[in-house]
């Protein structure tokens, strides 16, 4: 009897948790679904979400090694003909309704109310590495430069391969660099592109202005 109870609560916590999930069904709602108490659905989604993460993350979101590093910069080379790049860089705004007592801290330039998904992304669209949550009225700059990617990028602690010649040159080593847009600051390890570039035949990058 205990064993079949413990199986049937487990099925409805799970079709209750992929509801919320797959629907984005607010607490409320699903209070009256499954007469569980707010706060109480409140613990489960979160305690669960995070539990997911923990168990997860080495397997879908790996830590990349320098294989992988040069891998993904093979990528950027054959798609795109830019050398050494790691990586492309950008934050998104996810809306959100106004959590209480949370002032302006949301409110984004767009104006509306966000929280910020920052991710570095390789040639085929897909992350390798996200900072998810920061309030929406701050900057990219600054919610990388707060980031933990943004911290152990700084600190040489990526994993990054050594610094290698471009193709056909022999000019001192170049790094492996990520790249932004103009809201970035420059570093040694992310750039951004020119203002204004123009694609020629041949495959070759130009600018203007």
């Amino acid at each position: 009897m205990f064993c079949k109870f413990c199986f049937c609560f487990c099925l409805t916590f799970t079709f209750f948790l992929s509801r919320f999930l797959a629907t984005g069904n607010s607490f409320a709602s699903l209070h009256f679904e499954f007469l569980l108490g707010t706060s109480t659905i409140s613990r489960i989604v979160h305690h669960t979400c995070h539990v997911i993460w923990q168990q997860l993350r080495e397997t879908v979101m790996p830590q990349p090694k320098a294989d992988d590093w040069l891998r993904i910069a093979g990528g950027f080379q054959l798609s795109a003909q830019f050398t050494n790049c790691i990586g492309v860089m950008d934050g998104k705004h996810i809306r959100v309704k106004k959590p209480p007592h949370s002032g302006s801290r949301f409110f984004n330039f767009k104006q509306y109310f966000s929280v910020v998904l920052m991710a570095v992304a390789d040639s085929n669209y897909r992350f390798i590495m996200v900072d998810i949550g920061a309030y929406g009225s701050t900057a990219d700059a600054r919610i990388f430069s707060a980031s933990r990617m943004g911290e152990r990028l700084r600190a040489n602690q990526l994993a990054l391969p050594e610094a290698r010649r471009l193709p056909a040159s022999a000019g001192p080593p170049a790094p492996f660099v990520i790249v932004a847009d103009e809201g970035f600051a420059l570093t040694y390890l992310l750039c951004d592109p020119f203002q204004s570039v123009v694609w020629m035949s041949g495959g070759v990058f130009s600018t203007t202005g």
